[in-house]
């Protein structure tokens, strides 16, 4: 009688065990291809059909940490460093951002958006750039049109569309200096990211990572406004244990 194994897919190579079963010694090579044959069979037989692997969670979470490369950042001038204390504080305050929106994340992406608010389209690039930093800093940096449509159905608390929207006003950050509606978006965003991260936003990472060490590299005094928010976004790409 066929096993069930063999009801659902037929053996390609059918080998008989014939009388000597008992007499094929497993510890030594075989002597011929039968007897090879016979050994696999053997060895087969004596495995469990059900196996259960004994993996304990607390061993694997401990092993979650995502490691960003951020090779190519410029190197801090000497005094514009934060200091231990206030990066230990930044950990905390990330920490307590990403814990409340995984609390609150399907209460939000089950709620509607007020009638005076117009989300862009999700491929509306020029459009989420003028939502997110503003008419006036928009149209002072680019005059490319936005026509596309709002889209009334787009979940917008998805971790794909938080990654979609961080590119693209990454990729604004490449060609214009740092504003505080920028600082803000990009700060939300990255609290948005699940682990483990995507490869897209490992990339993310680091090209935000580079291009703020850049514009840190060329201030000038310490009391320069924009040296905080750049050691903030650079200190959430370089430390990735703050993704928790």
């Amino acid at each position: 009688m066929k096993s069930d194994v063999e009801e659902l897919m037929p053996r390609l190579l059918p080998v008989e065990l014939g009388q000597d079963t008992e007499h094929v010694d497993l510890s030594g090579p075989p002597r011929n291809p039968q007897e090879y044959l016979r050994q696999v069979q053997l060895e087969a037989s004596m495995c469990p059909e059900v196996v259960v692997a004994q993996i304990d969670p607390k061993k694997l979470k401990k092993k979650q940490t995502v490691h960003v490369s951020v090779t190519g950042c410029h190197a801090p001038p000497v005094g514009f460093s934060p200091s231990l204390h206030w990066q230990q504080q930044q950990v905390s305050n990330f920490s307590d951002v990403r814990r409340s929106i995984t609390k609150n994340r399907k209460h939000w992406s089950s709620q509607t958006l007020d009638n005076n608010v117009r989300m862009p389209n999700l491929t509306d690039e020029e459009g989420w750039k003028k939502f997110c930093l503003g008419e006036r800093i928009y149209l002072g940096a680019s005059a490319c049109p936005t026509d596309a449509k709002p889209e009334a159905e787009l979940d917008y608390s998805k971790v794909s569309t938080a990654l979609m929207v961080l590119d693209v006003l990454i990729s604004w950050f490449e060609e214009h200096e740092l504003v505080p509606q920028l600082g803000c978006w990009l700060y939300a965003l990255l609290a948005c990211l699940e682990k483990p991260l995507l490869p897209e936003a490992h990339s993310s990472i680091r090209q935000l990572a580079r291009r703020c060490a850049q514009l840190r590299s060329t201030l000038e005094s310490q009391d320069d406004d924009r040296l905080a928010h750049l050691n903030l976004l650079i200190f959430l790409k370089i430390f990735p244990q703050t993704f928790k």
